[in-house]
């Protein structure tokens, strides 16, 4: 579920101003007149209480008359706010007074940066202090003086990771609320020599579901920072020194299960840790930030998730140093409302990830992650340009060994199990008519210094990316033509590129597609992909989209991306009704249809879908969704073989939400679609929040889901009787497929510096296999099921396992050949716990407890009970972590 600060600050910064105090540069369309506000420097002392006593604030000049984007768009605020801006030597500062009911005021006590997930009032400003109509520096607070900030890039784009050092206090009070900033000069980004900046404010009324704005703007309006109003009367301002430095250091006791035959194991494995980050201002726009040896200890663990897919989870990256001024390495995210596939082309959780060798020895002590020597980066804008260089170079790790020969350990041995590696990526934009035209570039490299031959026959001595793209809007932003065109290159041994083709990414081998072929000799690998979109914003809105990706591009060394190989084309086209009308506070309407080939033409997906969304007075939401795909091709099917034909789907999906006003609030989003080969999904999930008291809050996110397949890939086995499957069997089953989980999590703030945070995933999945069967004809969706129209099928138990029998053709010339059952039952816990203290701002200190618990079973039916019970029968390993870092800066 989207937070409600997700869902209030783009009401900010989609501004389209208008209702002027002055037209100002910033303005680029006539129909546009910009609000402006004049910052006055400060005289004395301002003393961040809350109050807004001193003088300076009666002196100031004041932004007022906010009114509505929500729920009467355009209409006059129930409250007034009066807002103002002074400046002094070294900080800006922004006091603003909310007038209101005393009684009426709602606030959660949350810990920072999460008060958009709780009922609450809002005071946000907003700077473009880069005067680019592309970036923002955000910074609000609710009525208890819990803090939040997030910076804004490319126009619109969030990023709720970026954290500043800064103060605010607040006051409530017989005539409402105040609110008290204190930004120093340091934590933003700006030209001293201009003496305009983009300004904005925004207030949340949560009772009414009110949400102001003082630069106006309709719901439809494309733009966010490009809206903002005008900041005057900065001449002088001046450009402090930028300097910051966080060392910490960290304590880690680790008890895990393990065999006590293993020489390697430890009851109590204890560990230290010290490093540090670095921020230093080159000018008053770029900034270099580096870390020696960083500490990700307290990052929350991912969740477990079942995938019985060819390709590779994605996970989000969580390690703040990588995190924050993430969006300047965006690339390839075109303006469209319906894309077809995902990449991601610098996937930071590269840097650092485990290692990628796995010995085959009775035991290993194997590092769980690649220590990170050192990373730099520089970022920042100067002259209209952006620009972000970023150096990591992770370390060879060795892991120990020892084998047992013939009832004894032998002597331990070490071997390589990550090579030393250099990681390398560049961006760089140009910001042309204000902001509206962009133009830019990408770079990655990544090198490993390999010796060990057992490195080169699988990874990439080198690895790069490359590509251009662009972004051109113009009728004020709503209307906008943007795209891209990349290309890679793989470069290794024979053995690593004809590994790399043969990965589910590529299938180059596969035997009946004459369009690509499989080259043994091959010592690089080259592709190329390009997108371009045009898209239309406004209540009534509409994109076009056409992407095209080779079958030999590769990103994977720095990148993500599941397939390669295809051409798509994608449309959408919606109509908002933001205005409210009988029981309805807001309505949409939307239509999209996708198209997807190969590059031998065939026709991996067609389809389109259809839904509405309305949002009620009474603050309930609701939308359904309606989904059809006609027969086309699935070139994946067979995992390299040949290609078979997808059956025809079709999906109904209901959204919904109650009041989240309320102290207890959910919502959820239920599914349900038939193939016409008899498959059924059935997907559940639900989000309850609870807000027993202001300073607690509980969320509990069961998600139940129930999958019958008609064609689970089980294995390949080679025969060259199988003439018609080009010498290979490829084996399927039917499957019943149960999943289970429920996340936790709890967050109990003690004051804005002091708080608990838990979280918690049980988590069962199962799988019971059937009609274990042979793809018989490419091209086509048949099998033969073994035992019955299909040679014969028989299951044994070897050495404790259950294992199947296929005789192709019953006791004829076909080899007959086993697998093992693919029955499976998989149980896991993960969860943390962290208390987080901010003793001294941008200082903290972490007291960390982790557990895991995990198992199987080869079952393959789902019972709750039994399932739910071994979970917490399971092993468990802890993991308890102190960290205390300490900012150093001004």
């Amino acid at each position: 579920m989207r937070t409600l600060l997700l869902l209030t600050i783009p009401a900010l910064f989609t501004a389209t101003a208008a209702s002027a105090q002055m037209p100002v540069s910033r303005v680029t369309s006539d129909e546009q007149l910009a609000r402006a506000l004049t910052a006055t420097q400060l005289t004395g002392e301002i003393e961040i209480d809350g109050l807004l006593t001193e003088p300076a604030w009666a002196t100031a000049d004041l932004a007022t008359d906010f009114v509505q984007r929500e729920p009467d768009p355009g209409a006059e605020a129930s409250r007034a706010t009066e807002a103002r801006v002074l400046f002094g030597a070294d900080a800006v500062y922004v006091g603003v007074r909310l007038y209101d009911h005393p009684d009426s005021i709602a606030a959660q006590l949350t810990r920072r940066d999460n008060v958009g997930n709780s009922f609450s009032d809002m005071i946000v400003v907003g700077f473009d202090s880069y005067n680019d109509n592309r970036t923002g520096f955000v910074f609000g607070a609710n009525p208890k003086g819990v803090e939040f900030d997030l910076m804004i890039s490319e126009d619109q784009r969030e990023d709720i990771s970026w954290d500043a050092v800064w103060e605010v206090e607040t006051h409530i009070d017989s005539l409402g609320w105040t609110a008290e900033f204190r930004i120093p000069l340091s934590q933003l980004r700006y030209n001293p020599d201009e003496s305009l900046w983009g300004i904005n404010f925004q207030r949340v009324i949560a009772r009414h579901g009110e949400v102001l704005f003082w630069a106006p703007t309709p719901p439809e309006a494309p733009g966010t920072v490009s809206r903002f109003g005008a900041l005057t009367g900065l001449a002088g301002l001046g450009s402090p020194d930028r300097l910051e430095i966080e060392p910490y250091v960290s304590s880690r006791l680790a008890r895990k299960p393990g065999d006590a035959a293993n020489p390697f194991y430890e009851t109590n494995a204890t560990g230290f840790s010290a490093g540090g980050d670095l921020k230093y201002g080159l000018t008053s726009g770029l900034t270099l930030t580096a870390t020696i040896n960083p500490d990700f200890g307290q990052v929350e663990v991912d969740p477990s998730q079942l995938n019985l897919s060819a390709f590779e989870t994605f996970f989000p990256e969580k390690r703040p140093f990588f995190v924050e001024g993430s969006e300047i390495f965006r690339f390839g995210e075109v303006g469209s409302y319906n894309n077809y596939n995902f990449e991601e082309y610098f996937y930071s959780r590269r840097i650092g990830r485990s290692p990628q060798r796995n010995l085959e020895a009775e035991y290993v002590d194997s590092p769980d992650a690649t220590t990170i020597l050192g990373a730099a980066k520089v970022s920042g804008k100067v002259a209209g340009w952006t620009l972000g260089f970023m150096n990591a170079v992770t370390a060879e790790e060795t892991a120990a060994f020892v084998e047992d020969e013939e009832g004894s350990l032998s002597p331990v041995g070490t071997a390589t199990v990550e090579p030393l590696t250099n990681y390398f990526v560049g961006r760089l934009r140009r910001d042309l008519r204000g902001g509206a035209t962009v133009i830019g570039g990408m770079f990655t490299a990544t090198n490993r210094q390999m010796e060990d031959p057992e490195f080169t026959s699988f990874l990439h001595p080198a690895a790069y990316f490359a590509g251009v793209d662009f972004d051109h809007s113009w009728a004020n932003e709503m209307w906008t033509l943007s795209g891209y065109v990349s290309a890679s290159r793989v470069e290794g041994s024979p053995e690593a590129i004809e590994a790399t083709q043969n990965s589910p990414a590529h299938y180059l081998g596969r035997p009946d597609a004459d369009y690509i072929e499989l080259d043994s000799t091959r010592t690089a690998l080259n592709g190329y992909m390009y997108e371009v979109a045009l898209q239309k914003a406004g209540n009534l809105h509409f994109s076009l989209d056409y992407k095209a990706v080779t079958p030999g591009f590769e990103i994977r060394d720095m990148g993500f991306q599941s397939r390669v190989d295809y051409h798509a084309f994608t449309t959408l086209l919606g109509r908002d009704f933001p205005e409210p009308s009988g029981i309805f506070r807001r309505r949409s309407i939307f239509a999209y249809t996708y198209h997807g080939w190969n590059f031998g033409g065939d026709p991996l997906t067609h389809g389109g879908a259809i839904g509405m969304n309305a949002g009620f007075k009474n603050f309930w939401d609701a939308g359904l969704t309606m989904t059809y795909r006609p027969r086309t091709y699935d070139d994946r099917l067979t995992r390299g073989g040949p290609i078979a034909r997808q059956p025809g789907m079709w999906e109904l999906a209901l959204d919904g939400s109650t009041d989240p006003r309320r102290s207890v609030s959910t919502s959820g989003r239920v599914s349900y679609g038939e193939t016409d080969a008899g498959a059924r999904t059935l997907n559940t999930g639900i989000s309850l929040e609870i807000r027993p008291t202001s300073s607690l809050r509980i969320d509990l996110g069961p998600s139940f889901n129930i999958t019958n397949g008609t064609a689970q890939y089980v294995t390949t086995e080679e025969d060259p009787l199988a003439t018609a499957t080009f010498g290979e069997r490829y084996v399927f089953g039917d499957i019943e497929q149960t999943t289970l989980a429920l996340e936790t999590r709890l967050d109990w703030t003690f004051s804005p510096e002091l708080s608990l945070q838990l979280y918690l995933q049980p988590f069962v999945a199962s799988g019971d296999y059937t009609n274990f069967k042979e793809f018989l004809d490419p091209g086509t969706y048949d099998f033969g099921i073994y035992g019955e129209e299909h040679g014969t099928l028989t299951l044994q138990e070897e050495d404790g396992d259950l294992v199947y029998t296929a005789d192709p053709d019953g006791a004829g010339e076909a080899p007959a050949f086993a697998f093992d059952d693919p029955d499976f039952n998989i149980r896991s816990l993960r969860g943390n716990a962290v208390l987080r203290w901010e003793y001294r701002p941008g200082s903290e200190l972490f007291f960390v407890w982790q557990q895991q618990r995990s198992g199987f079973a080869p079952l393959g039916d789902f019972d709750l009970s039994r399932d739910t019970n071994a979970i917490f029968g399971a092993p468990a390993s802890n993991v308890f972590l102190i960290k205390a870092t300490y900012w150093i800066g001004r």
